[in-house]
C-alpha cells in the first residue's frame, strides 16, 4: 500500500480546518449579544393619534345664479374674480320678445276693463228695469252672470300681465348675495334656454375668509371623528404651512365606490388672508386622541421577530388574565391586520385591551414580553400596562454586521 506524503496529509488536515471555521462562522455570530441588536429606550412623553384623509376647500356659501327666461346674453357687466354686492347688475338678457309681450298683456287687460265697464252698466240698467217690470228675472240674472265673467277676465288678464312684466324683469340678471365672483358661465351672444331647468350663468362664493372642507374618511375611522375635535391641514400651494380648522360637521349620507363605504367630514376654516382656493386639495389629519405623560414605545419594536433558535416565551402582563394571551404570538390583537398605525375602533377597551409583543434582552437572549396597547402616532405607541417601564431597553431590530455602538457594546436608539 502506497503512503500518503506528509506535505499532502498537512495541507489536507489545513483544509478542513478552515472548511470548519468557515462554517462555524456563517452558522454562528461570534458577537455579544447586545452587539447584534439594536435597542431603544423606553421614555414618557405626549402623543398623539389622528385620522388621515384627502378633501377639497370649497366656500361656505357658494350660489348659483341662473335665468328664469331663454333669451340671448345682451350684456356681461362682471367678470371672474370681480367683488359684487347684493342686487348689483350682473348681466342683461335680450327683452325684445319679452317687451312685446309685456305690452300685448297690457293692451288685453285693457280690452278686458272695458268689457267689464259694460257689463257694470248692463247689470245696473237690468235691475232697474226689472223694478219696473220691463225685464224678466232671468234676464236680470244673465246680466249679473255676465258682469262676473267680465271680473273674472280682468283677474286673469290681469295675471297674465303681471306675469309677463315680472319675465321682463328677469332680463336682468342681479346678484342675491355679496361676494366674489368664482365662475361665469356664459359670454355675450350666447342664448340660454330655460325650458326643463335654470341654467347657470355665474357662481358667486358669498364670503372667502371662511371656507370648508369636504373630506371623504373611510367608515373604519369615522368612528373616532367628532364635532369640535382639531384639524391640521397641509395644501399643494403652501407645502411647509400648516394650516388649523375644526371639524363642523359628520354627514350622514355615506358614499360607497367600489364597495368602500366613505362619510363626508366637513372642516370648518377660518381664511383671512385669502390664500385658500376654492377647489385646492386639503390633506386633513385629525387628531382624535392625546396623551400628556404616556409610555412610548416605537413602533419598530413591534414589528421585530428574533431568529426562530433565540426566541425564549413570551412573558405575560401582569393585568392580563391568564390563559387570554397564550394563544397570541406577533401583533395579534392589535386590530386590523395587527397594524399599530390603525386605531382601535371600538374593539379595545380599558377591560379589553389590544395586546403587543416586545422583545427584551435577559440573560444573552431576547425574551418576549406581552404589553398592553394605547394610542399611536404611527411611530410611537403608547403602553397602557405590561412589564416594562421607563429606561427599560427594548429591540428594535437586528445590527448590521461589525457595526458596534458605544457604552457596553450595544446600539441605543431613544425614541422620542
Amino acid at each position: 500500500m502506497k503512503k500518503i506524503p506528509f506535505k499532502s496529509l498537512a495541507l489536507l488536515l489545513a483544509l478542513c480546518a478552515l472548511a470548519g471555521g468557515a462554517y462555524l462562522w456563517f452558522t454562528h455570530d461570534g458577537r455579544a449579544p447586545e452587539e447584534r441588536y439594536k435597542f431603544a429606550e423606553l421614555t414618557p412623553g405626549e402623543i398623539r393619534q389622528t385620522v388621515s384623509a384627502n378633501g377639497t376647500l370649497n366656500p361656505v356659501t357658494l350660489v348659483n345664479v341662473g335665468t328664469q327666461v331663454s333669451a340671448s346674453v345682451k350684456a356681461l357687466y362682471v367678470d371672474f374674480n370681480d367683488e359684487v354686492k347684493a342686487g348689483q347688475i350682473l348681466a342683461e338678457l335680450d327683452d325684445a320678445m319679452l317687451a312685446a309681450q309685456a305690452r300685448q298683456s297690457k293692451a288685453n287687460l285693457m280690452s278686458a276693463n272695458a268689457t267689464l265697464d259694460l257689463a257694470v252698466a248692463n247689470a245696473d240698467r237690468m235691475r232697474t228695469l226689472f223694478a219696473q217690470e220691463y225685464v224678466s228675472r232671468q234676464e236680470v240674472d244673465q246680466s249679473i252672470q255676465a258682469l262676473k265673467s267680465a271680473q273674472a277676465q280682468v283677474r286673469q288678464v290681469a295675471a297674465q300681465a303681471d306675469k309677463d312684466e315680472a319675465n321682463l324683469g328677469y332680463t336682468i340678471i342681479r346678484s342675491p348675495v355679496s361676494g366674489v365672483v368664482v365662475d361665469r358661465q356664459v359670454d355675450v351672444g350666447q342664448t340660454v334656454a330655460a325650458s326643463f331647468q335654470t341654467p347657470t350663468l355665474f357662481k358667486i362664493a358669498q364670503d372667502l375668509a371662511r371656507m370648508q372642507i369636504d373630506s371623504a374618511f373611510a367608515e373604519a375611522d369615522v368612528g373616532n371623528i367628532k364635532v369640535g375635535q382639531p384639524v391640521l391641514f397641509t395644501v399643494d400651494a403652501f407645502p411647509d404651512r400648516n394650516f388649523k380648522g375644526e371639524v363642523r360637521q359628520v354627514r350622514l349620507n355615506p358614499t360607497t365606490t367600489s364597495n368602500v363605504v366613505t362619510y363626508n367630514v366637513v372642516v370648518a376654516v377660518d381664511n383671512p388672508e385669502q390664500i385658500l382656493l376654492p377647489g385646492m386639495t386639503a390633506y386633513v389629519n385629525i387628531t382624535v386622541a392625546q396623551r400628556s405623560d404616556a409610555l412610548l414605545l416605537p413602533n419598530a419594536a413591534l414589528r421585530f421577530r428574533p431568529p426562530a433558535e433565540e426566541n425564549a416565551p413570551a412573558q405575560k402582563p401582569k393585568s392580563a388574565p391568564g390563559g387570554v394571551l397564550g394563544g397570541m404570538t406577533g401583533m395579534g390583537g392589535m386590530g386590523r391586520g395587527g397594524n399599530p398605525s390603525r386605531p382601535s375602533g371600538g374593539g379595545a377597551s380599558a377591560e379589553n385591551p389590544r395586546k403587543g409583543t416586545v422583545y427584551v434582552l435577559r440573560d444573552g437572549k431576547p425574551v418576549a414580553v406581552m404589553v398592553n396597547l394605547g394610542i399611536t402616532d404611527n411611530r410611537n405607541t403608547e403602553i397602557t400596562g405590561g412589564d416594562l417601564k421607563a429606561g427599560d431597553r427594548v429591540i428594535v431590530g437586528a445590527a448590521e454586521a461589525g457595526a458596534s455602538a458605544s457604552g457596553g457594546g450595544s446600539l441605543q436608539v431613544r425614541a422620542f
